[in-house]
């Protein structure tokens, strides 16, 4: 057993693994499974409502973002929304592409804006940003392919619904995607 253990700490997977690439892909899986699993957790524990009360697939997908960028929030955000929907329905078919977009939105804002401000600064400004640009979003979609959507109201009631998550997402994310950092050694 310990020259199999000597093997594994020896080999070029391990050294790939140590590397910042290695490190960023390995995150990414993991809060991608987090981000499929973690509204299922939420759902059986506080009910139907508990997604749009909680934001739970969100927490994943901002983590990813402030603690690898861009890409790996954007990938978590895909693959954890396709998943999601393939494994448990849930979002609704009609109610996917709006929350991919809605996702992306945070993990590209958050993943740029935490380049050139902290955390907490990232984060709301990503918040406030990606929720204004969503409306517009939903607003488009309204108008432009005649989609019977809440546009802003829709978007103002998700925001009132989802506080909850929102104080969740602004007390945890940046300590989490900081343990992370850390914990991991990113920066070395």
């Amino acid at each position: 057993m310990e020259k199999v253990l000597s093997g594994i700490k020896n080999s070029k997977l391990a050294e790939w693994i140590g590397t910042k690439i290695g490190k960023t892909v390995v995150g990414t899986v993991l809060l991608s499974g987090i981000g499929i699993a973690l509204p299922r957790i939420f759902h059986v524990l506080a009910g139907a409502t508990a997604g749009a009360t909680y934001l739970p697939m969100h927490i994943a997908v901002l983590i990813a973002a402030l603690t690898f960028g861009v890409i790996s929030g954007s990938v978590v955000a895909g693959i954890s929304i396709v998943f999601s929907y393939l494994l448990t329905g849930m979002p609704t078919l009609a109610r996917l592409p709006y929350m991919l977009i809605e996702l992306l939105l945070y993990a590209v804002l958050l993943g740029v804006f935490s380049k050139k401000f902290s955390s907490y600064v990232s984060l709301i400004l990503s918040l406030v940003i990606g929720r204004v640009l969503y409306a517009g979003v939903l607003f488009a979609s309204g108008n432009i392919f005649g989609f019977n959507l809440a546009g802003i109201s829709g978007v103002l009631d998700a925001v009132r619904t989802g506080i909850p998550g929102l104080l969740i997402q602004l007390a945890f994310v940046p300590f989490i995607a900081s343990s992370i950092k850390k914990g991991i050694k990113l920066n070395d």
